[in-house]
Parts: structure tokens; sequence; C-alpha cells
């Protein structure tokens, strides 16, 4: 077995509770990563604002994943690597979610737009990034800086059919996949959070075999394909474990630190 020197965990549904609380035994579970010389590092849908606060309490070095990994951002909120969706594919986007009847968010570096604020789901976002949107009546100046289109519905099956739709529609032109089943993410053509896993791994000078991934939502399987360990939440839908090397508890039981209890015994450490 190749011993794992680096974790990657996605952080809503995984890292943190239902109700966005980082337990003390997950922060205890990555500082015992690092005594042990095992890399770790976050990538999520949420922008680069929504990932500060984990910073300084996991004692991240490493860069982090925003945007499901299609921007790259130093621990000091820099930008390594950004990539944006092409205008034409974001103008064509807004249009298949209005067609869904979904709630349209656009996020840019440091901006998170909106167009109504009645929406469902915003005053579950401000909780969850800690930040408050930007109120325009027109995303059209907004087009050629979009980092990530949302789509949020309470419409579970509805936002699914719609998950379809968008894929057919957009092709290679953006990546587009749930990151709940209330949230559509669009991003950047040919990054997700499998690219990120790559990057990190170059970053570090390791194999992706040596990379642990864990998740629980399907914009998560793109790292579970190229790292040698993939864990599934056991809050994660049946096709995300179908396709893990192992599933843990649920993200209310303590699983992410179980997760890492696991990794550290399967790499001989106490």
């Amino acid at each position: 077995m190749t011993p794992i020197s680096l974790v990657v965990s996605d952080v809503d549904g995984t890292l943190l509770t239902k109700d966005k609380t980082l337990t003390e035994r997950a922060r205890s579970a990555v500082q015992r990563l690092h005594r042990a010389g095992i890399g770790f590092t976050i990538t999520s849908s949420r922008p680069a604002i929504g990932m500060r606060f984990l910073i300084k309490p996991l004692a991240l070095w490493l860069p982090v994943g925003p945007f499901n990994g299609s921007s790259i951002i130093d621990p000091e909120m820099r930008p390594v690597e950004q990539h944006l969706i092409p205008a034409s594919a974001a103008e064509r986007s807004l249009q298949i979610l209005r067609d869904y009847g979904a709630d349209i968010w656009l996020f840019t570096t440091d901006k998170w737009l909106i167009d109504n604020p009645r929406g469902s789901y915003v005053a579950h976002e401000q909780h969850t990034i800690r930040a408050d949107p930007t109120i325009v009546s027109d995303f059209s100046p907004y087009l050629s800086s979009a980092c990530k289109i949302v789509g949020a519905s309470a419409d579970a099956a509805r936002l699914a059919a719609c998950e379809k739709a968008m894929q057919e529609a957009l092709g290679r032109e953006a990546t587009a996949v749930r990151s709940q089943t209330y949230y559509l993410d669009i991003t950047p053509p040919g990054f997700n959070k499998g690219t990120f896993v790559e990057a990190m791994a170059k970053r570090v000078g390791i194999s992706t075999d040596a990379v642990a991934t864990i998740g629980d939502m399907q914009n998560d399987l793109a790292m579970f394909r190229v790292s040698g360990v993939s864990i599934a939440m056991g809050n994660a839908a049946d096709n995300v474990k179908d396709e893990a090397t192992h599933v843990t508890a649920s993200n209310e039981q303590d699983g992410f630190a179980e997760a890492m209890e696991m990794i550290l015994k399967r790499n001989g450490v106490g």
C-alpha cells in the first residue's frame, strides 16, 4: 500500500456538520495529520471568501481550491490560479436556469451577486459563507468575470433535470454539476476538484496514488477518480459511495475525523 502523503477534503457535508460547525474532533484529527507529516487542504464549491474562516483553526499552509477547484488560492487569500466561465457559456447558463425556475447567483473573484434577495437559500448561503450578497437587476455587466454561477432551487428533481440539460447545452464550454441537491454549479471548463487534486500532488511532489480524498456529493467524484484512496461520507448518495474505496460515518457522527483516524492507522501512526 502506498502511504498517504496528502489529504484533500470537501467542506460542506464532509468537514463541517449540517449547521456548518467544525467539531473539535475534526480539528484535532487535522492537527494529527500535520504532526504525522501528512499534508492537508480543502476544496469546495464555496467562493474563496467562504473558506477563509477555516484557514486558522486548521492551520492550513497549502493552497485551497474554491469554486469546485477551478481556482487555487493561497492561505492569505491571494490567487495562485484563477479561471473564468466563457461569457457566452455564462449567458446560456442563465437562460437555462431561468427556464427551470432556479434562482440565479453569480460569483466573481470577490462578489456574490443575486437578483432575488427573497430566494429560498439566500439566508442559508449568507450563514454558510459568512458574507452578504450584492443585489443587481442585470447580470450582463458581470458575465465576463464569472468564476461560478449557481442555480438554487428547492425542487431537487427539477434541478437534477436542469443539471442534465445544462451539461448537454454547454458541452465542454463549462462544467455543470450539483454540489448539493439544491445547488447546481456552473464553473470554468476543464477544471474541477480532480484537477485541483492533481495540482496539489504536483505542488508537494507526490503521485496521486499517495493522495486520499473525502467528500459526499457529485462534484466530489472528480477527485475520487484521480486519488489513490477515496472516502465517501455516510450521508453521501449511493452512487457517490459506490465510487469510493471506503465509506465513513456521516458528518453528524464525526465521519470526517473517523476517516482521518483510519488514514493515520493505515500509515502506521498511532
